[in-house]
């Protein structure tokens, strides 16, 4: 898949155009689009146009996705500036996304007019400075700048950047049938664009907050449960024997449910079905981390030890919702107590306009080398509305598994690629401070966690006004690693969808899938070490200056408790200093002396044994006093675990 590119795709063949209902003649505009993302109780219904992407993907198969621009337009212009969107017929721009914005201008064109619709500085596409690009639908927190306000035009639009250099960009956008009627975009909305930005704020600032949050409609009625729920059984929480719709379950308390080997399962049946269409650990479900409560978005997460999914889910005539307690053999566990709420509407599916709610749970070990991970294949009439991931790498250091793109191919046809992993997830720059280096949520994404210890990430994205419609089928997939998928990793996803009948069985899960992977080498880099330091200590990436013998401590409480032999890479210099290694005021080494007469490098230094537990966590690293002999280089600690006599 890396090797098809995307920004071929101006025009697909007319086997991509769906149906349309009557429904569909309303005219799209940029107050229809934001409906959409405003009206959750929308997320059912079948949209009427397949999503496409122009991204900056590296079309060789390589990793170079905008690093030096060389992907990053369709066609230069004689003046210099860049076409990077082109599309014909009538559509929507519903998300753009960059990691690199810049201040040069973009030049927006409609149809075939010769001057542009309007312009605007790339940069304030998300900077929330000019009206309508303005929070939440445009932002940036977690290294990805992303824009989700609709764009829609009328027979054709271009986008023309003024720079001198673009570099790395998604713009996802929607086509819509030729006699589908469409108004062009208009910068200067009026008052009904106004009320619904306003509407989409109140709401998504209350992320993770209860279902009143969410709909504008109350529930017909609410199932409560109240009890426990002991190993080795199951529980029902709602079975409705009518027509009607799920439009919430709150679930707690949510940290028992996930741990270390993630025994409770999630398990809902609609209208007697021999497949469930949710199979999955409660844990991976509602988005937690590694087994701890993390995610908090718009429609699904944990918030107050209270997990949560406010997706709609119709039914035609019963639904059954179970919790299934796996026993581990041989060890003990206690039962815990859920309180449940399931809130129910009254109202049935329309088979002709609504999918079901279907959650397809991937665990994916080990996948063989040069085949991506698959968030979901199969076959069928649907739309694709959310990815949660847990991406564990199997070989310690750097997370270079997070360099794969995502694929997309909708009906048989490629319509999506993607730049890296954490730019799906409308992130960018993993392992540096304040972008992608720690969990982080926001209503419709964000990194579920980040790891450079445990070699591990994740994150999570929504799709609402930008949902991936296929009428015949759909392959979403993502890669692990720069090229050739050859990182070995340990992935679970889970992909959220409707569709009128699932498009792949749901594996049961297992005690030997669920439970979450501890490496037994762990490895801290400079750029994410947590330090302190007593005395003149300087620091200038990963070289740390001391002249007058101060002290550096680094905090290890991230790791599991254990025994380690500690290790750096590292150099020896002239100027290299002499230090002892400390545990409180417990000496762990003599002295460590750093000097030589020339630069050498030196890989996995041994520096001392640590024991961490509650009490014992950091190491310190204390430096003799020298005037020309007081600097070390830390390129990244390598703590690994002694196995337990």
């Amino acid at each position: 898949m890396k090797r098809l590119h995307a920004l071929s795709l101006t025009a697909l063949t007319a086997s991509l155009l769906f149906a349309i209902p009557l429904s569909a003649q309303q005219t799209v505009s940029t107050a229809s689009e934001l409906k959409k993302i405003a009206d959750i109780g929308n997320l059912p219904s079948y949209p009427d146009g397949p999503e496409r992407q122009f991204s900056s993907y590296d079309t060789t198969g390589g990793n170079d996705d905008g690093f030096s621009g060389k992907y990053s337009f369709i066609r230069k212009n004689p003046d210099g500036s860049s076409v990077i969107f082109e599309a014909k017929g009538n559509g929507v721009i519903n998300r753009i996304w960059t990691p690199t914005p810049n201040d040069d201008t973009l030049d927006f064109y409609f149809g075939d007019r010769q001057k542009p619709g309007f312009s605007i500085r790339f940069s304030d596409l998300f900077s929330g400075k000019v009206f309508p690009f303005v929070a939440p639908l445009c932002g940036n927190q977690v290294g990805g700048y992303f824009c989700y306000v609709p764009i829609p035009y009328h027979n054709g639009c271009k986008i023309v950047f003024r720079g001198k250099k673009m570099q790395f960009y998604q713009i996802q956008y929607r086509s819509y049938p030729a006699n589908r009627p469409v108004e062009d975009f208009n910068p200067h909305p009026g008052p009904e664009e106004s009320a619904l930005l306003k509407s989409i704020a109140a709401s998504w600032a209350q992320n993770g907050g209860g279902i009143g949050s969410v709909y504008t409609q109350q529930p017909s009625g609410i199932l409560h449960t109240d009890t426990l729920l002991v190993p080795g059984h199951s529980i029902t929480l709602a079975q409705p024997d009518h027509g009607g719709r799920i439009l919430g379950i709150r679930l707690g308390p949510a940290a028992p449910l996930g741990g270390l080997h993630k025994q409770v399962d999630l398990k809902i049946t609609w209208d007697g079905a021999a497949e469930p269409a949710v199979y999955a650990p409660v844990a991976d479900f509602f988005g937690f981390a590694f087994g701890k409560p993390s995610m908090q978005s718009l429609l699904m997460g944990a918030a107050g030890d209270t997990a949560y999914c406010y997706f709609p889910m119709p039914f035609d005539h019963s639904a059954r919702i179970e919790l299934i307690y796996r026993a581990l053999p041989g060890q003990a566990a206690d039962p815990i107590r859920i309180k449940a709420d399931v809130f129910l509407a009254a109202k049935p599916r329309d088979p002709q306009t609504e999918g079901r709610f279907y959650a397809y749970w991937n665990k994916d070990i080990r996948p063989p080398e040069g085949h991506p991970h698959v968030f979901l294949q199969g076959k069928g009439k649907g739309h694709y509305v959310g990815t949660i991931l847990q991406a564990q790498g199997l070989r310690p250091g750097m997370t270079l598994f997070f360099e794969g793109d995502d694929t997309t191919a909708i009906d048989g046809i490629p319509t999506l690629h993607g730049t890296g992993s954490e730019d799906y997830f409308n992130g960018g720059w993993y392992a540096l401070l304040d972008r992608w280096d720690r969990k982080m949520s926001l209503p419709l994404h964000g990194a579920l966690d980040y790891s450079l210890p445990y070699s591990r990430t994740g994150g999570y994205r929504l799709f609402l006004g930008d949902k991936l419609s296929f009428s015949k089928s759909i392959y979403h997939a993502i890669e692990h690693g720069p090229e050739g998928n050859a990182f070995p990793v340990d992935y679970t996803s889970v992909a959220l969808y409707y569709a009128n009948a699932p498009l792949a069985v749901n594996p049961q899960p297992a005690n030997g899938q669920t439970a979450v992977f501890l490496p037994d080498t762990l490895m801290l880099y400079p750029q994410l070490m947590s330090f302190n330091f007593a005395g003149a200590v300087t620091v200038d990436g990963s070289r740390f200056t001391a002249p007058h013998g101060g002290r550096m401590r680094i905090d290890l409480s991230e790791l599991p408790h254990g025994h380690y032999k500690l290790y750096a890479d590292t150099e020896t210099e002239p100027q290299g200093a002499e230090i002892t290694c400390w545990q409180r005021q417990t000496a762990m080494s003599g002295p460590i002396s750093f000097y030589s007469s020339g630069k050498r490098s030196q890989p996995r230094f041994y520096l001392c044994d640590l024991q961490l537990d509650d009490f014992r966590n950091t190491v310190t690293l204390a430096f003799k006093q020298d005037d020309t002999r007081n600097r070390i280089r830390i390129n990244r600690l390598i703590l690994i675990r002694q196995k337990e006599e």
